[in-house]
């Protein structure tokens, strides 16, 4: 996919027209601190399209790229590791819930985004259980590939796989491209 234009049009915490004026939604989900906003800049060839915040919990809204005017990279807020209070972090976990379980928004893919090193967590085996009970159209990503050597990344690869009941896994690293070309394919086409 060539990216021509990518831009921020808005962030959302509930009812939007952008939910519902025809363009396709690939929406990115995962902890605080996975690396999601880096995994969407590496799709889309861009260093800052996300801003990549310093302390994990940063994005609490739902936001929107527009990519060539075509279809939405949705940027879920991060759950778990934020560091907020919990009636904030209540108030995240609903909005996530909300755009994943309202039957009204059908994002055409999910992409839930894993630190591989961390593995496969509750919180990633009950968004994939949903995911599932939902009908979504899911990919899974194990992100910061580059941070663990050959051997111990097969050993978690391994794990992430048997937990999630999933073989088809994308290997990514936002800092080395490498499973960017992947997701890019499995997303798209």
């Amino acid at each position: 996919m060539k990216v021509k234009s990518a831009e921020f049009k808005k962030g959302i915490v509930g009812t939007d027209r952008i939910l519902f004026d025809g363009k396709p939604q690939f929406a990115f989900i995962g902890r605080s601190n996975v690396g999601k906003s880096s995994v969407i800049n590496s799709l889309v060839n861009q260093k800052n399209l996300v801003k990549v915040g310093k302390k994990p919990g940063k994005t609490t809204e739902i936001n929107f790229f527009l990519i060539n005017n075509q279809f939405y990279l949705v940027d879920l807020p991060g759950y778990g590791y934020a560091k907020v209070s919990p009636e904030k972090k209540e108030k995240i976990r609903n909005l996530i819930l909300w755009y994943i379980t309202d039957p009204e928004i059908r994002p055409k893919k999910i992409v839930l985004i894993l630190d591989v090193k961390a593995g496969l967590t509750a919180f990633d085996e009950e968004t994939i259980e949903l995911l599932r009970d939902r009908g979504h159209d899911y990919i899974i990503v194990a992100n910061k590939a580059d941070k663990l050597n050959k051997k111990d990344l097969a050993e978690q690869l391994e794990q992430i796989k048997n937990g999630s009941h999933e073989e088809n896994i994308v290997i990514h690293s936002a800092t080395t491209k490498l499973g960017a070309n992947d997701l890019a394919n499995r997303l798209f086409n």
